[in-house]
């Protein structure tokens, strides 16, 4: 039998999906990410199924729609009695690694200091379960209580991360560097995290690595050379934003333009040490998001609504038999990610997955996947066909219908003139209080 493919699951926290090289209106810069597309397919359609770290995580790990994962908010914690893809990865005999913010148990803020306390209960072999930004400096305020922190309070750096991200929160200060050296910095700590663990993969089995960065998430706090990458550049001022002049939106944009294109060095550093260990083309390489990030747009930063900035994500894949240079419109949800996972590794789906493998539309075998795609969050759901949107129960707006072919921005609610579009997408929606 041939070895299963490897798999490289990079999952950056809050990069919305527009946010990306080759997009002629945002000038960030992610060659790695370009490189990847051609040699592989991107889905431009993507929809995480929740905009929110926990929910969404929890719908890829368990294979299930925000109505099934068990996880409705922050502030639960995924089950433990609930199966997940990476012990079915790890049972099958994969090695399964991972480093960063996995967000599986938010709302518990102990990760022990060496980042394993609950990786073997989810399924992975070997890894680091380090904080996300906020919940980083919370937790660790007195004494570290997870591996990133504990990782500056050695290098007598954790004080001065605190005090740094105390005078960032409310956006009152959301451009100035970081006083951390680039090495501490933490997307750099779990980018070489996720290397160290590739040393100590075995070399008699296929192996899994997922690395998730903290950023872009904010606070925006880039390191004085990143900082220099996108200094002076103008972007595109938010959709719908009366909150800052431009001269103060382009500095934000700035920032989070120097976070994913660090990300981006990432993936050109992965990309190398998969070459030198001889394992680029038997690798399957997948790049995404948890949820985006609405960056100012109709008056509204982060994430948690429907609108595209938070639930659409970037979705690219390159793997061996997979058809390159693939451009796919179709709704997608990274839910599927999951299913195709567990196909690539010869595994059979659980028929109580909503999962579906995209592997038939990324090798040519079908040019058919889901009619819909939906996305929701405690009070709301929506449901997307590629082109039109339906939002029902968003802060008492009504149904929302967006035409995302002719309104990209969002800006024009034609539920009212186009019911036929709201009756056949409403069938797609998940019953809801």
């Amino acid at each position: 039998m041939a070895r299963r493919p490897n798999i490289l699951f990079l999952f950056p926290d809050q990069l919305r999906f527009d946010w990306l090289g080759g997009n002629p209106e945002i000038p960030v810069r992610t060659p790695n990410l370009e490189r990847l597309a051609r040699e592989g397919a991107s889905f431009t359609n993507a929809l995480c199924p929740s905009p929110l770290c926990a929910p969404s995580r929890a719908c890829l790990a368990s294979g299930k729609e925000y109505d099934d994962c068990r996880v409705p908010g922050n502030d639960v914690d995924y089950p433990l009695d609930q199966p997940t893809f990476y012990q079915m990865l790890r049972d099958s005999g994969y090695h399964v690694a991972g480093c960063g913010k996995f967000d599986l148990h938010k709302a518990t803020r102990n990760w022990g200091l060496d980042g394993k306390r609950l990786l073997r209960d989810w399924g992975f072999s070997d890894g680091i379960d380090s904080e996300g930004k906020w919940d980083g400096v919370a937790s660790g305020a007195e004494e570290p209580v997870g591996p990133y922190l504990n990782f500056l309070e050695q290098r007598g750096l954790r004080q001065a991360h605190i005090d740094d991200f105390a005078k960032r929160r409310g956006h009152k200060d959301a451009i100035s560097p970081t006083t951390l050296p680039d090495d501490a910095y933490s997307d750099n700590w779990i980018g070489q995290n996720g290397l160290d663990l590739m040393q100590r993969f075995p070399e008699d089995k296929p192996w899994f690595l997922q690395v998730n960065f903290t950023g872009p998430h904010d606070p925006w706090d880039i390191t004085p050379g990143m900082k220099e990458w996108y200094k002076g550049m103008g972007f595109p001022p938010p959709v719908a934003n009366d909150q800052f002049p431009k001269t103060a939106h382009d500095q934000i944009r700035q920032n989070y333009s120097a976070m994913v294109e660090n990300i981006d060095r990432w993936l050109g550093l992965y990309l190398a040490e998969l070459t030198r260990r001889g394992e680029l083309a038997d690798t399957l390489i997948v790049f995404s998001s948890d949820h985006g990030e609405m960056l100012g747009d109709h008056n509204r930063w982060g994430k948690g609504g429907p609108y595209q900035p938070s639930v659409g994500v970037p979705l690219i894949l390159r793997g061996p038999d997979l058809l390159p240079g693939k451009v796919c419109k179709l709704p997608t949800t990274i839910l599927d990610l999951t299913a195709t996972f567990l196909e690539r590794a010869g595994l059979t789906v659980p028929a109580d997955m909503d999962s579906r493998s995209l592997w038939p539309l990324l090798t040519g075998g079908s040019s058919e996947h889901r009619d819909q795609v939906s996305s929701g969050l405690r009070t709301w759901r929506l449901a997307f066909d590629g082109r039109y949107k339906l939002i029902r129960g968003w802060e008492d707006a009504g149904d929302l219908l967006f035409d995302l072919e002719t309104d990209p921005l969002e800006t024009a609610n034609l539920a009212a003139e186009r019911p036929a579009e709201v009756r056949r997408l409403e069938a797609s929606l998940p019953p809801f209080n």
